[in-house]
């Protein structure tokens, strides 16, 4: 028989089965993964006894020259070896003859593609870490030089109170820093090692699954072989902490959109990030947080695609299994893909201070202000808050902003108002006003980018 399991079937693979069960159109991404666990084994079994120092030593050099073709992109691929792992070992029979045989003692495809997924997300993730980090950097550099640029902020997407405009951008450091924090978290379970638990019972040879961790750098094995064949919590978990690092990316992306459009002119991108439009001359399109929104749904997908093949599965290993890499390696390079773009997008925006600082002067995002002020004068805040909205609507009936009605016009609702509510309502004063830890003020603005420095390598 022409398949390397062959010997138990009387009949060929029909062709359509062969093209409908194969994976090597996507899992060769494995291939350094692949040749990486093999190079591990094979050294476990010939440090315990298991194959003889000439077999291991042969194997080794015939891996490492599938290792060096990999490199040059210089292995073929069949269909009809099904798999990355029955195509190396093919190409390894032919590169070194009967012995290569020996190379799957003591282990299955079963814990093979298991420690190839885990070696993938492990080294993924260390990845992505080092890329959140450098959008973090760029959110840094624009926070550094804007921590006195006032823009009003929002509720509802309705203007509620004037803020730093390196604030607002700091918030979206620390969603990327609790991203990488969970990153950083998961690879403490990435980092068990499923090789050598066999197809789901473990193996009759003495191998040494420690020594095999050890060699791949993983901090432990798991403890129980049905698990170890059949667990892909870690890729549920990459793809989970994939959708809340795309979701806050596209909340980002949103407001890079607002705030470059027409209506708003708070920022303008780099021409390097925008397109045109193909009948409209003046348009400058900001494609990428566009399409960074819009990715973020694939990613999504493939988390509630991964879920649901796996909800129902009796243990150990099951063929829907093979559905688990797509959806992880899409999600993997469109993260990884998204963060290399956002950084440089960040890094290269212009911000216009004088739109947002003019935007701030004509709302009434300072009432609050007021209410505050008359509560520091003994007037219970209720109250305080009813007279405000009063006043506000005074002033929409007038025309006017709060900073443009006379004293006597606020006087006509409490006679507790004197001079000193201009300054009290002045936008630099409503955001210093806010001192609290973690407030808006330019002192506390400060404080966390010299927090958020420390988080980052500068």
């Amino acid at each position: 028989m022409s398949k390397l399991w062959g010997g138990r079937f009387t009949k060929e693979t029909d062709e359509l089965v062969e093209e409908f069960t194969a994976s090597i159109s996507f899992d060769q991404k494995l291939v350094k993964e692949d040749l990486q666990g093999s190079l591990a084994h094979v050294q476990m079994l010939g440090e315990c006894g298991i194959l003889s120092k000439e077999d291991t030593q042969t194997i080794q050099q015939g891996l490492l020259v599938l290792q060096k073709k990999a490199e040059n992109n210089e292995l073929q691929f069949d269909v009809k070896h099904e798999d990355i792992h029955m195509n190396l070992e093919k190409q390894l029979l032919d590169e070194i003859g009967q012995t290569g045989g020996k190379l799957h003692t003591g282990r299955s495809r079963n814990d093979q593609v298991a420690t190839d997924m885990h070696l993938y997300l492990k080294a993924k993730t260390e990845v992505l870490i080092s890329l959140t980090e450098a959008v973090q950097q760029s959110l840094l550099e624009q926070a550094k030089k804007h921590v006195e640029t006032i823009l009003p902020g929002y509720t509802h997407l309705q203007r509620a109170q004037p803020v730093s405009f390196a604030h607002h951008l700091m918030a979206y450091f620390w969603m990327f820093e609790r991203d990488k924090e969970r990153l950083s978290d998961s690879l403490k379970r990435i980092s068990w090692l499923p090789l050598g638990a066999g197809a789901l019972a473990g193996t009759t040879f003495p191998i040494d699954r420690e020594r095999a961790a050890e060699l791949l750098g993983f901090e432990r094995i798991y403890p129980n072989s049905m698990d170890a064949v059949s667990d892909r919590d870690f890729i549920a978990e990459f793809l989970s902490i994939a959708s809340i690092m795309m979701m806050h990316i596209s909340r980002l992306s949103e407001e890079l959109v607002i705030w470059s459009s027409q209506e708003f002119q708070f920022i303008e991108l780099d021409d390097s990030f925008c397109t045109g439009s193909s009948i409209m001359p003046q348009k400058k399109n900001p494609d990428v947080p566009e399409l960074l929104r819009a990715k973020t749904g694939r990613v999504y997908g493939n988390l509630i695609g991964l879920l649901t093949v796996l909800k129902g599965l009796p243990l150990a290993y099951n063929k829907d299994m093979q559905e688990d890499k797509e959806g992880m390696f899409d999600t993997a390079e469109t993260l990884e893909g998204s963060l290399k773009l956002l950084a440089p997008m960040l890094s290269t925006m212009s911000v216009n201070s004088e739109n947002m600082r003019s935007a701030v002067n004509t709302d009434y995002s300072n009432a609050t202000d007021i209410a505050d002020y008359l509560a520091s004068n003994g007037v219970p805040f209720r109250q305080a808050h009813e007279i405000i909205g009063q006043i506000v609507l005074y002033a929409i009936q007038q025309k006017k902003y709060l900073l443009e009605l006379s004293l006597d016009e606020y006087r006509k609702y409490s006679p507790l108002f004197n001079e000193d509510i201009y300054q009290v309502l002045a936008p630099e004063h409503v955001v210093n006003a806010r001192n609290s830890a973690g407030g808006t003020s330019f002192q506390q603005v400060r404080h966390q980018i010299s927090m958020a420095e420390k988080t980052v390598k500068v």
